[in-house]
C-alpha cells in the first residue's frame, strides 16, 4: 500500500426523518445567517424547502435562498452567489440537492471570504485561506460531494471545467433521507449510479506496481457489485426505499477517498468527460458513460489481469485472459445500456464530432500538451485524441 492521510469529518445524519435533527445542527454551527442553495423547484413543490424554513425559524435563524443551480454548475451563477452572500453577511451555507448544488456551495464559501479572483482560485493560481462553513442536504445520491473535498466549476466563457480540491470546504453535516430521492426523474438516477460507479473505477484501475490494497479493494469491489444490483432497481422503481438507501450511501463512499486508500487515482475518464461537458454542457454522468468502455479498451493491455479481476470479482466472470478481461468491459457497457446511457459520444445530445473538434477537446484536455492524463496508463495529446476518436464512432 501506498502512505496516505484519511480525512472524513463530516457528520452523517442518515435515514427516515434525519431532516428533524437540521436545527440541531444548525445551533451547533452558531449560525446566524443562513444562505439556501438549492437548484429547482423539485425541492419546493416536495416539501422540503418549507420544512428546511419552518426548522430555521424556529431557532430564530436569520435566511435568505438562492436558487437556480443547474447541472454542470458555472463560475458566473457562483459569483451571483457570492454576491448575495457577502451583501447579506451570510454565516453558514446550506446546500439543498446533488453535487453540483453542493460545488456551488462551496464555490461561495470560498469567494465569499475572499476579493481574489475565483477562477484564479479554482486554477490553482490563488490559495484558498478562508471560508464559510458548509452544511448540505442529499437529495441526490451520484457525485458524493457531500463527503468529499472536491467541487467542479464550468467557466462558460472560455468552455473550460475545473476541480479543486480542498479539505476547508467539506461539510460540517450532510444530513441524507432517501425519501428525498424517491421523486428523481429515471435519468438523474442513471446518471447518479453511473457517477458513483466511475468514482470508484478511477480509483480501481491503478498502476500494476502500486497493487498491494487487498482491503481497499475489496471495498471499492463490494461497493461496485451492491450499486450495480440496487442501482437497475432504483432506476426501474424509484419508490424503492431500500435500492435509494443503497445507492446514496454508496455515493458518498465512493468519493470520500476510502475506495482508492492505499492506492494513486486514475482520473482518466474524468478528465477526458469534463472537456465534452465544458463544452457542450453535457450531464456529467453522459460524459462519463459515454467514455469508459472506450478508453478502458484502450488502455486493459497495460495490464490485463487487473481487467482480469474486475471481470471474475465484480461482474462473477469465470477464467483468465485477454478475452476475461474483454468480458468484463463488456459487461459494464451492457449494464449502462440497461440504464439507457449514451455509451458512445454520438449517443451525447451534442452527436457525432467533427475532426477539428475532437483535436481541440484533446489540446484542451492536456492543456496543450502540458500534462498526461492519468496514472494507470498515463495517456498524450495524441492519445486522448485516439481515445475520443473512437468514442465518436457508432455505437458496437
Amino acid at each position: 500500500m501506498e502512505n496516505f492521510t484519511y480525512y472524513s469529518p463530516t457528520k452523517v445524519v442518515f435515514g427516515k426523518g434525519s431532516l428533524h435533527q437540521l436545527s440541531n445542527e444548525i445551533a451547533q454551527q452558531n449560525a446566524t445567517k443562513v444562505l439556501i442553495v438549492y437548484g429547482s423547484n423539485r425541492i419546493e413543490n416536495n416539501g422540503l424547502l418549507n420544512d428546511v424554513i419552518n426548522q430555521l425559524n424556529s431557532i430564530n435563524i436569520e435566511f435568505m435562498t438562492f436558487k437556480g443551480i443547474k447541472a454542470n454548475p458555472t463560475l458566473s451563477y457562483a459569483k451571483e452567489g457570492i454576491k448575495i452572500s457577502k451583501e447579506f453577511k451570510t454565516d453558514f451555507i446550506l446546500a439543498i440537492g446533488g453535487g453540483s448544488v453542493i460545488d456551488t456551495a462551496k464555490a461561495i464559501a470560498v469567494g465569499s471570504k475572499s476579493d481574489r479572483d475565483l477562477w484564479d482560485i479554482w486554477c490553482g493560481k490563488e490559495t484558498i485561506e478562508e471560508v464559510l462553513p458548509i452544511g448540505c442536504i442529499l437529495t441526490i445520491p451520484a457525485a458524493g460531494s457531500e463527503l468529499s473535498n472536491s467541487a467542479v466549476l464550468t467557466n462558460e466563457e472560455i468552455c473550460q471545467k475545473r476541480g479543486l480540491s480542498s479539505n476547508k470546504y467539506r461539510c460540517k453535516f450532510a444530513i441524507m433521507d432517501p425519501l428525498y430521492a424517491m421523486t428523481l426523474p429515471k435519468k438523474q438516477i442513471a446518471c447518479g449510479v453511473t457517477d458513483i460507479m466511475m468514482h470508484t473505477l478511477e480509483r480501481f484501475f491503478y498502476a500494476k506496481e502500486k497493487q498491494h490494497n487487498t482491503l481497499t479493494d475489496l471495498i471499492a469491489i463490494s461497493l461496485l457489485k451492491t450499486v450495480i444490483k440496487y442501482g437497475k432497481t432504483a432506476y426501474d422503481n424509484p419508490k424503492d426505499y431500500n435500492a435509494m438507501s443503497e445507492i446514496m450511501w454508496a455515493s458518498s463512499l465512493s468519493h470520500n477517498d476510502l475506495t482508492g486508500l492505499g492506492g494513486i487515482s486514475d482520473f482518466s475518464v474524468h478528465q477526458l468527460g469534463h472537456e465534452i461537458s465544458a463544452m457542450f454542457d453535457i450531464t456529467h454522468g453522459e460524459s462519463l458513460s459515454s467514455l469508459w468502455a472506450t478508453w478502458a479498451r484502450y488502455v486493459y493491455k497495460q495490464d490485463i489481469d487487473r481487467f482480469v479481476y474486475f471481470a471474475n470479482m465484480v461482474w462473477d466472470i469465470e477464467g483468465t485472459g485477454e478475452e476475461v478481461a474483454l468480458k468484463g468491459i463488456d459487461a459494464l457497457e451492457r449494464y449502462l445500456k440497461q440504464l439507457n446511457m449514451p455509451i458512445c459520444i454520438p449517443e451525447l445530445s451534442c452527436g457525432k464530432l467533427d475532426e477539428k473538434t475532437i483535436i481541440t477537446l484533446g489540446n484542451n484536455c492536456t492543456r496543450n500538451g502540458s500534462r498526461m492524463i492519468g496514472s494507470f496508463y498515463p495517456i498524450d495529446t495524441n492519445q486522448v485524441i485516439q481515445i475520443y476518436s473512437q468514442a465518436n464512432k457508432n455505437a458496437k
